[in-house]
């Protein structure tokens, strides 16, 4: 990728000397500059911006792309935003969608009904088609995660056509999907709108994204964005995120990726910049191990170490990763049933291994992948006990503690 072929880079490096009386107060140190009179304005672009976003909605195949600096769930605001606008009241979605799905629903008044899944080997599963439509049955519009962090995808062309023959909106969450617009998995070959998370598996900057919409969705959508993005956008994100979108597709690297998952015995999924490695009771110490050696996971579920690849992965970290993992130990992959009770009133916070046996009264999880391991109503078990207090890092706690319903 060159220089010359990404606008808003291009401006940067080409910017005026100038004093500089306005914002940002480190008075431009770098690229870091504010909306002049020559680096247009994402609010109402008509210069670098806009051709910026053009570009991105042609690769994207969108009628209309919006540049985020204020990562996916900003994107996913802005798309559940333009569904109530256009008279969504009901939205369907798995109880495995991202944090920012359910605070987006209860923000905007939105109900939220579930859509059945499974598991498989402990791994949250894609709903079929038949549970999609199920659950569109009792809901306005469908919004799907595609793909999800354990790397499975659903069967998109399916529920795309049920959508369409029930005449309801399809909305994908594509955080971990940027990746895939080379390819026939891409969210915009399929969704009405979708987010595209540019910096998780492109090379972006942390909180690049985009934001798209196809025919009939890109002015709700524009007011969405209008609403939830940042007024005091980072040029040096939106310049990475159009580099991100217009990166070279690195097929060596897909097709290294796919003989390795085959040697190391690698969860079976659909995405091959996500590697998941079954470890069960090993799971820490196989972290540990790695993480001595200078390899970082993306994250571990306690059952599940997941390693992320992008386009700019190298061939000699793969090798490197294989050693490592042929002298570790796996162990048995543990599926943890749930089991629900009726929810109180009066709550409490407890430590997790004191709050055994008790209801959840608000979903949390490990951080990433940000996906619930208990939801509201649940019966805290003593395994998904443990595994939050061992847990380095984690969502819906607060200062380590689960919020319950009282026993009193």
């Amino acid at each position: 990728m060159k220089a010359r072929d990404c606008h808003i880079l291009k401006m940067l490096r080409a910017q005026k000397r100038h004093i500089s009386f306005h914002t940002p107060g480190h008075k431009r140190s770098g690229q870091d500059i504010t909306e002049l009179d020559y680096s247009d304005n994402l609010a109402d672009p008509h210069g670098v911006i806009a051709r910026a976003e053009e570009d991105i909605a042609r690769i994207l195949g969108a009628e209309k792309s919006f540049l985020l600096t204020d990562g996916s769930t900003c994107g996913v605001l802005s798309v559940l935003y333009a569904l109530k606008t256009r008279g969504v009241k009901r939205v369907a979605c798995p109880p495995e969608s991202h944090v920012s799905v359910k605070n987006g629903c209860r923000l905007l008044g939105l109900e939220r009904v579930d859509v059945e899944t499974q598991t498989r080997d402990a791994i949250p599963q894609q709903p079929t088609a038949e549970a999609a439509e199920k659950a569109l049955a009792k809901a306005d519009a469908l919004l799907l995660t595609s793909p999800d962090y354990y790397g499975n995808i659903p069967d998109l062309a399916a529920i795309s056509r049920l959508c369409r023959a029930a005449g309801k909106p399809f909305a994908i969450d594509g955080a971990h999907g940027a990746h895939l617009h080379f390819t026939p998995l891409h969210a915009g070959r399929y969704a009405d709108l979708w987010v595209d998370g540019a910096h998780k598996s492109l090379p972006a900057l942390t909180q690049g994204a985009v934001v798209s919409a196809h025919a009939g969705w890109s002015e709700a959508l524009g007011e969405g964005v209008s609403v939830f993005r940042t007024t005091s956008p980072s040029y040096p994100i939106m310049a990475s995120v159009e580099y991100a979108i217009k990166y070279p597709r690195n097929e060596a690297i897909e097709r290294a990726a796919a003989a390795l998952k085959g040697r190391v015995g690698a969860y079976g999924n659909g995405d091959w910049s996500k590697i998941v490695l079954p470890f069960g009771e090993y799971s820490d110490m196989a972290q540990a191990y790695l993480q001595a050696h200078g390899v970082y996971p993306e994250f571990n579920d306690g059952n599940y170490l997941m390693f992320y690849l992008s386009p700019c992965t190298k061939a000699g970290e793969l090798k490197k990763l294989e050693k490592l993992l042929s002298r570790l130990p796996h162990g048995e992959v543990r599926d943890f049933a749930c089991s629900f009770a009726a929810i109180g009133e009066k709550i409490e916070f407890r430590e997790p291994l004191s709050a055994v046996g008790m209801v959840c009264a608000r979903e949390c999880g490990i951080f990433p992948p940000c996906i619930p391991l208990l939801r509201q109503g649940e019966r805290v078990s003593a395994e998904k006990a443990k595994r939050l207090a061992r847990a380095k890092s984690a969502f819906g706690l607060k200062e380590g503690k689960i919020l319950v319903y009282s026993e009193e």
